[in-house]
This record gives structure tokens, C-alpha cells and sequence, in this order.
């Protein structure tokens, strides 16, 4: 950390441009000893060390999501059948979601940077989300039988049923896409660069096995079973074991690491004319440090925060009211962001688009295409009962692919001193367009289910290496703030914002993918091209990133 002084100004605003203060952002608990230099010297003290403890509890969170997420994968198409929903409003159930969270989810991730609760900054967008997932799960698997209980007229029922499981679908995947943005940023927020990477491993790590617990889950018949009977049906036992997980394991993120409020004095608007939160203004956000005393109409030392989340010289005059966070401004700022980022985007839009390709489709190929099943055919033949073969062997490479990405999160550890993260990612991609493609050219039940491993691959890079990333250039704007660099795309933005920025690209794929994947199914008539279409999209990622991605150290 540096302390500008001065002598030494850093960072100056641009001529006409309005003069704001900074304001520290929440870090956690420190040391005594790092809070007594910080106290001596003015400058917002690093996070400390985490235990390896507080960062398993802080990343059970994605063990919860990932097993929620796997128990919707692999229901939602019985339960929508079993309520009666046209095939027709199929493609509006899975537009809907995405379309809000493309939207709305830049404005949540950077208003989090901004929220000035006691708990913290981003753990009530976290609690807000994974009340909205419960609710919406808890319609998703409870809603016909809660209706059937409560309409006796059929065709009354048959409507607010398909409703009330639609808005359930809707809301749980809102949710659960939008809460990754808030937990990704707290860990940032809370942790040290060395711990942010271990943390970013752990969270991995869970998300494959809360994926591969889930599918298991799933997969087993609870309809026969005393718990079966005790709580009605096999989707009632489902949604016992969801809620009940969700609820632990989002408890134990909640309390897992600490967060410092942000100081309760006014917050200057990122998106004015010299502030745009991702843009190339040089003036940042925040307010004085608690206990100064600014002298006034000349400028005063200041520090910058442990994250690089701002940067400023400050004055105590002409503080301007500040506007609204808007959709439009944030639109804007997001259009303007430095190119790394930028380009980070577009890479995890092809990644994403290519994994959603393959895996929405995929127990659909194992059964028509691995399989040689129907799924048209009558349900008391032969081909109908070999297509629902194939997809319950479907079932088992996707719980393949969840293990694979549990142990492939320790395999990056090992890798990453080697090929560094550029290489990673470029690994991840090469390695899901090859095995995509070879599924594609040579179906069969072994190589198949040999190669869903490389689903995995994909899985973990996608889930953590665009966010190492994120905290590499942060980490590498800083330094360049510390060595006096006035170049205006090195100055702070909101860490909550680029994380957004980021998982708003999954939003962005399941459109592309839901939108058109369809389509092109219909047009090739057979499902080959699905794994093809994913290959293909990878492969061009491959290109991308090794052309575009900027190298860290």
C-alpha cells in the first residue's frame, strides 16, 4: 500500500471535471498490528490471512447452489410435463430468466459496491437471492401439489399449476444466476490476493460435488422409500433434501468471513461525467477517511483500498448531488470498460455459449443419438424405453462431469506455476471443443461417458479463471496507481461491477442458446449438431483467447 502524499499527487482529476473523495471499501478483519500502521499512516490496512476453515465455509455456498441447480436440471422437464405446459411456451421458460439477469444484474453487482448496510456489502444481496431461491424452488417442486390441494375445478388448476411452476422456474434460475456476481466479490472483498485464489479453488471444488450430490440425488427412486411415503411423493423428498441443503450451507457462507460496513457519509455518483464506474473518468467514488480533517480548497494526502477499487485526489469544495444509479448510465459505463475486460467478456460469452450448447441438449443426444432411441415414439415401445435408457445413462455422464470438475479445480493448482492463467483457460477451452467433437463424430455409450470428463474441465475453468483474472488486473491497476501512472484506464472501478459484468455473459448464452440452438436442431434434423455447434464455439474461443487475452504474471 502507498500513501499519496503531496508531494507526490496521484492520480489527479481531468480538468473541469468534478472532484469527489474516497471512500474505503469494506476488507474484513485485519491484525492488530496491520490496524495500528493503518491507523498511524492513514492507509486502509490489507485483509488478512484466512484460515483454510473460513474459506471452506465461505465457498459451501456454491455446494448448495450446484445441488439445487442439479435437482432443476434434472426435474424440470417431468415437472413441466406433469402440469400440462404446451411445448410451445417451453423456449419462453428458459428466455425469461436470462433476459432479466442480462439486464438487471450489472445495476445489483454495482449497486453492492455501494450498499451500506451493517452486515456489509454484498452479504444481503446474498441473503435477498437465497431467500428468492428457496421461494423459487419451493414452487418449482411444491406448486401443482399445493394448487391441487387448494382448486377443485380441473381446469382452474391446470392453469394456476403451469403458473405457478413457471414463476418458480423463472425466479429460482434469476436467483441462482444473480448470486454468484455478490459471492464471487466477497471473497474479494474479504480476502487477501494469496487467499482469493485458494478461495476461487474451493469454490470449484464445491460446485462439482455439490453438482455430482445433487444429480445423485436425483437419481434415486424416493417414491418406495418410508421417506417417500412420510412426505407424499418423490418431488416432495427432492424438495426436502434441496431446501434442507440450501439452507445449511448458505447459513455457513452468511458467517464464514466477517465484512466491515462502508462508513455512512455520502457516496459521490460513479457514473457522473468524471466518474463512470468502468469507464476512463479519473475521478473515483467514495469519501473522506473517517477522522480527517480536509484543509480546505487544496488537495490532501489520500490512500487508495486494498482491492483497487478507487483512486482519487480529493477537495472539500463543490461536492455535487449525486444522481441515481441507472441502467443506462451503468449500459454505458460497461460499453466503455478497458479492453482486457472487455475481452474477458466476450471470451466467457463463447465459453458459456459453447458449455450451455452441450449440456442442455445432452441427455436428449445420449438417448437419440448414443442410444438410438425416441422420445416421439409411444410410451409403452421399445424405442420410448431406450431413449429414457439413454437418458438416465445421460443422467450418470453429467454426474462424471461434476466430479471431474471437483478434481480438476486441484489439477489448475498444480498446472497454473506452468502454463500461468492465460494457459489454463486456453487448456479448458481446447480441451471441451476436442472432446466435444469426437463425441459428435463417434457416439458410443464408453467414449462418451469417457469423454463427459472433459465437461468438467470446462466447468471449473469457466467458474474460475475469468475471476482469477479479474483479480489479476485489479491487482496489476493498482501497482500501476502505487508507481504514479495517470493513465485514466487504471483507475478504480467497482470490483461487485466487473464481477457482473462477467456472469452477466452467462445470461447473455442461455439467450443465444435458447433462442436459436432449437432452430438449428429443427433445421439439421438430428441432435448431432448440438455437440458439433459446442465444439465448434469452443474452438473459436480457443482462438480468442490465445489473440485477445491479455497475459499476467
Amino acid at each position: 500500500m502507498t500513501l499519496l502524499t503531496e508531494d507526490k499527487p496521484h492520480g489527479f482529476p481531468q480538468l473541469g471535471s468534478h472532484i469527489s473523495a474516497l471512500e474505503p471499501h469494506s476488507l474484513g478483519r485485519t491484525s492488530k498490528g496491520a490496524q495500528a500502521h493503518a491507523e498511524g499512516s492513514g492507509v486502509p490496512p490489507q485483509p488478512e490471512r484466512r484460515s483454510r476453515g473460513r474459506l471452506v465455509m465461505h465457498a459451501m455456498v456454491m455446494f448448495g447452489r450446484e445441488f439445487c441447480y442439479a435437482v432443476e436440471a434434472a426435474f424440470v422437464t417431468p415437472v413441466l410435463l406433469s402440469v400440462g405446459l404446451p411445448r410451445s411456451l417451453y423456449s419462453l421458460v428458459w428466455l425469461i430468466s436470462p433476459l432479466l439477469g442480462f439486464t438487471l444484474q450489472p445495476v445489483i453487482g454495482s449497486a453492492s459496491d455501494y450498499c451500506r448496510s451493517s452486515w456489509g456489502r454484498r452479504r444481503p444481496y446474498i441473503l435477498s437471492l437465497g431467500v428468492m431461491m428457496l421461494v423459487g424452488i419451493t414452487m418449482f417442486l411444491n406448486g401443482d401439489a399445493v394448487v391441487t390441494a387448494v382448486i377443485p375445478t380441473r381446469g382452474v388448476r391446470k392453469i394456476w399449476a403451469i403458473a405457478v411452476v413457471m414463476i418458480g422456474v423463472v425466479l429460482f434460475d434469476f436467483a441462482a444466476d444473480f448470486i454468484d456476481g455478490p459471492v464471487k466479490a466477497y471473497l474479494f472483498d474479504v480476502c487477501s490476493y494469496e487467499d482469493k485464489e485458494r478461495g476461487l479453488h474451493y469454490h470449484a471444488l464445491f460446485t462439482g460435488l455439490g453438482g455430482a450430490f445433487g444429480y445423485l440425488t436425483g437419481a434415486m427412486d424416493w417414491a418406495h422409500t418410508a421417506l417417500g411415503v412420510l412426505l407424499g411423493s418423490e418431488y416432495q423428498v427432492i424438495y426436502f433434501f434441496s431446501a434442507l441443503t440450501w439452507i445449511f450451507f448458505l447459513t455457513l457462507h452468511l458467517f464464514s468471513i466477517p465484512e466491515a460496513p462502508l462508513f455512512k457519509q455520502p457516496v459521490p455518483d460513479p457514473f457522473g461525467p468524471a466518474a463512470p464506474l468502468l469507464g476512463t473518468g479519473s475521478a473515483a467514488y467514495g469519501t473522506a477517511l473517517p477522522g480527517e480533517t480536509p484543509p480546505p480548497a487544496e488537495l490532501r494526502p489520500r490512500s487508495f483500498s486494498a482491492l483497487s477499487e478507487a483512486n482519487s485526489v480529493t477537495s472539500s469544495v463543490n461536492r455535487e448531488v449525486q444522481k441515481r444509479m441507472t441502467l443506462r448510465s451503468l449500459l454505458s459505463a460497461m460499453i466503455n470498460m478497458p479492453s482486457q475486460y472487455r475481452c474477458l467478456c466476450v471470451s466467457h460469452l463463447l465459453g458459456w455459449t459453447a458449455f450451455l450448447c452441450n449440456m442442455l441438449f445432452f441427455t436428449d443426444f445420449m438417448g437419440q443419438i448414443v442410444y438410438k432411441g425416441n422420445p416421439y415414439a409411444a410410451h409403452n415401445s421399445t424405442a420410448y424405453v431406450t431413449y429414457e435408457r439413454g437418458v438416465e445413462v445421460g443422467c450418470w455422464g453429467l454426474c462424471i462431469n461434476a466430479v471431474s470438475s471437483a478434481l480438476y479445480s486441484y489439477v489448475q493448482r498444480l498446472l497454473l506455476p506452468y502454463i500461468g492463467l492465460k494457459g489454463l483457460y486456453f487448456l479448458g477451452y481446447f480441451s471441451f471443443g476436442l472432446g466435444t467433437s469426437l463425441i459428435g463424430l463417434f457416439p458410443n455409450i464408453i467414449s462418451t461417458l469417457t469423454l463427459c470428463t472433459v465437461f468438467g474441465v470446462m466447468s471449473s475453468t469457466l467458474y474460475t479463471i475469468p475471476f482469477n483474472l479479474i483479480s489479476e488486473y485489479h491487482k496489476e491497476e493498482e501497482n500501476q496507481r502505487r508507481r504514479g501512472s495517470k493513465d485514466p484506464s487504471v483507475q478504480g472501478r467497482g470490483m461487485g461491477a466487473d464481477c457482473a459484468a462477467i456472469t452477466c455473459m452467462v445470461q447473455l448464452a442461455q439467450i443465444i442458446v435458447g433462442a436459436g440452438l432449437g432452430a438449428l436442431v429443427n433445421l439439421a434434423g438430428s441432435v448431432v449438431v448440438v455437440v458439433l455447434s459446442a465444439s465448434t464455439v469452443s474452438l473459436i474461443g480457443c482462438l480468442f483467447i490465445a489473440l485477445f487475452i491479455k497475459h499476467v504474471d
